[in-house]
């Protein structure tokens, strides 16, 4: 399936230095702003209180939010779990105040607006509990890029293994330097954006890496320029159709999902957008700087002489 085809083979590498420049650029400062500015970390990290409370008819969550933000809470979470009568709101926690203290006033408040409100279960998540999450997230991250390198170095060869590593790695870092400069909410659906990302973008460049193995056989005189090149050609029909599809369906969820999809959705959008280019112009890029070359991806076929000679 194509909503078109290009004839003429488009001269991507010819960039290569110039475009990657750019992604280095953007990598360190991503990079910087991780570090200098840190993280707006959710209370599933931090701590905090959560509340469980059922209402009688279907709960209208902007209302609830109105409510909560007017006690002056500017970082909390409200959202539906199990039916829409039911919302759990999470509360950050704050200085001479308990959980009991918090969940009172707030259940004071929710009544004043609608008396049909009733309070289900409250719950102190302790730091602590946010700090083996994040432990945990980071663990699996890790195992995330092991397990992709791995496969990339059985699939094709270390060369790609490796690119196609740092080319991950540097869509990962770009959304956590966006989550960093504009002190966005990170939380655990965020942490699950970026894995989903990891997942996303190596499927692009695994069908770039397939084409260059398919075009190393097909056009044997071309240098390893001409053949990067013409693979990415190949694939732009099925990259715009892939892309243009998932895009569409996250923007709706950006647009329309609500607070609780917002940030989820957002990081899901940085890293499709950098996926293409990463896949693109710095995957194919690196393993043309690394030296791949035909040999590093067929393997020559020896003749039944050949055999007998080394025999």
């Amino acid at each position: 399936m194509e909503f078109f085809r290009i004839h003429r083979t488009i001269p991507f590498m010819r960039h290569a230095l110039v475009l990657n420049i750019i992604s280095l650029v953007t990598f360190v400062a991503a990079i910087f702003f991780i570090l200098t500015r840190g993280f707006h970390l959710s209370i599933e990290f931090t701590g905090g209180t959560v509340m469980e409370v059922n209402y009688a008819q279907t709960a209208q969550l902007e209302n609830v939010r109105g409510v909560v933000s007017k006690l002056g809470y500017t970082d909390f979470q409200v959202q539906n779990f199990g039916t829409s009568h039911d919302v759990m709101i999470r509360l950050p926690l704050q200085e001479g105040q308990t959980s009991a203290t918090q969940s009172e006033t707030v259940m004071a408040a929710l009544k004043a607006a609608d008396s049909g409100v009733e309070l289900r279960r409250v719950e102190f998540v302790g730091p602590q509990v946010g700090q083996e999450l994040l432990h945990n997230g980071l663990m699996a991250l890790l195992v995330v890029v092991i397990g992709i390198m791995v496969y990339l170095g059985f699939r094709f060869e270390w060369k790609f293994a490796v690119a196609g590593v740092i080319a991950n790695l540097h869509d990962v870092v770009i959304i956590l330097g966006f989550f960093a400069f504009f002190q966005w909410e990170f939380s655990l659906s965020v942490l699950a954006g970026v894995l989903a990302v990891l997942g996303y973008s190596v499927n692009e460049s695994v069908v770039i890496m397939d084409r260059i193995r398919e075009n190393f056989r097909k056009y044997r005189k071309a240098d390893v320029q001409e053949v990067i090149n013409s693979a990415i050609t190949q694939t732009i029909s099925r990259t715009i159709i892939t892309h243009g599809s998932t895009q569409m369906m996250v923007l709706a969820m950006l647009f329309f999902g609500g607070p609780t999809l917002h940030y989820f959705a957002m990081a899901l959008t940085i890293g499709i957008w950098f996926g293409i280019y990463s896949s693109v112009f710095v995957a194919a890029a690196l393993a043309m700087w690394m030296g791949v070359k035909r040999e590093d991806l067929i393997k020559p076929i020896k003749k039944e002489g050949e055999e007998g000679e080394a025999a």
